[in-house]
C-alpha cells in the first residue's frame, strides 16, 4: 500500500542523514564511495523484482566496485569502514604534542623568490595537491608552472594520495580538468621511491597525508597511515595559508623539518607568484 510505501521512504531518509551526519569532511570520499555501492545494489534488487537481467549485472558491477574502492581508501587511512563511519580520526586526541613543541622556532618561512631560485635548477619537480588546492582552485595554475618549469627540461611528476581531498579520485579530476598529462600523474606506490631523487617537492595544501608522524608516532591518530614520503625530497616546499592541522588534527613536523620551506600564502597566489617569479 502507499502508506507502507511513504513509511519506508521517511524511515530510509532519516537514516541516511543520520549515518552521514557524524561523518567527518575528510572522511567523505569513503561515504560516497560506500553510497555508490549502496546504489549498485539497490539497482540489482530492483533488477530481481522485474527479472530484468540488465539491472542485475550492472547493479551488480556498480556495487562490486563500489565496495572495492571503498577498502582501497580504508586501506590508504590504515582504517577500518567501522571506524571512518562509527569512530572519526582524532576525537580522541591520543598525542599529548602540542603545535608549539613541534614548530617553536623551527620552521622556516620562505618568499616565491627564493622557491624560485630552487626551481631553476631542480632536475626534478614533484607537486603533491591535497584539498587545499581544491579550496583555492589552483589546478590551472599549477599546470601553468609545471609548463614553464618542462619548458626548461625539468621532469615534473604528481603524487596523488588514495584520500587527498573531499571525494573519490578529487585531486585527479581537479588535475585532468587542468590538462594534466595522465602519465604525469603517480600514485602513492610508483612514486614513493622516486622522492630520495627528487630536488624539489611542492606540496599544495596537503597535510595529513604527508605527516612524517604515521610512520615514527605508533600513538598518533594516523599511525601506520600509509602517506607520500615527501621529507625524503631535497628541498620540500610547503604551500599553506597557516600552520593549522589538517583533519585529524595533530601538528606536522614536515613543516619544521631542515629541508622544508614554508610559503605561506593562497594557494592559486602563491603559485602564480611563483610562475612570476620564474619568468623575472
Amino acid at each position: 500500500s502507499s502508506t507502507t510505501y511513504w513509511a519506508l521512504v521517511g524511515v530510509a531518509s532519516v537514516m541516511g542523514v543520520l549515518m552521514t551526519i557524524p561523518i567527518g569532511g575528510a572522511d567523505m570520499p569513503v561515504v560516497i564511495s560506500l553510497l555508490n555501492s549502496y546504489s549498485g545494489l539497490a539497482a540489482a534488487a530492483t533488477g530481481f523484482v522485474l527479472s530484468n537481467n540488465m539491472l542485475i549485472i550492472a547493479g551488480s558491477l556498480v556495487g562490486a566496485s563500489g565496495i572495492i574502492l571503498t577498502r582501497i581508501m580504508c586501506k590508504a587511512m590504515n582504517r577500518s569502514l567501522a571506524n571512518v563511519l562509527f569512530g572519526g580520526v582524532g576525537a580522541v586526541a591520543v598525542s599529548k604534542t602540542s603545535a608549539d613543541a613541534v614548530y617553536a622556532g623551527k620552521v622556516k618561512a620562505s618568499s616565491a623568490e627564493e622557491v624560485a631560485m630552487l626551481l631553476e635548477t631542480a632536475a626534478r619537480v614533484i607537486f603533491v595537491p591535497g584539498y587545499g588546492m581544491a579550496v583555492s582552485q589552483a589546478q590551472h595554475a599549477v599546470r601553468s608552472l609545471a609548463n614553464l618549469l618542462e619548458s626548461r627540461g625539468t621532469e615534473v611528476l604528481y603524487a596523488v594520495h588514495p584520500v587527498a581531498g573531499r571525494m573519490p579520485g578529487h585531486m585527479n579530476v581537479l588535475l585532468a580538468e587542468a590538462d594534466v598529462p595522465y602519465d604525469e600523474l603517480k600514485d602513492m606506490d610508483e612514486v614513493n621511491p622516486m622522492f630520495a631523487q627528487t630536488d624539489v617537492s611542492i606540496v599544495i595544501g596537503a597535510n595529513d597525508v604527508v605527516n612524517p608522524v604515521a610512520r615514527t608516532d605508533p600513538n598518533s591518530p594516523i599511525a601506520g597511515m600509509p602517506i607520500l614520503d615527501v621529507d625524503k625530497s631535497k628541498i620540500v616546499v610547503v604551500i599553506k595559508r597557516s600552520l593549522s592541522p589538517g583533519f585529524a588534527g595533530i601538528p606536522n613536523p614536515l613543516f619544521a623539518a631542515d629541508n622544508t620551506l614554508m610559503l605561506f600564502g593562497d594557494g592559486k597566489k602563491a603559485v602564480n607568484d611563483l610562475i612570476q617569479a620564474l619568468k623575472e
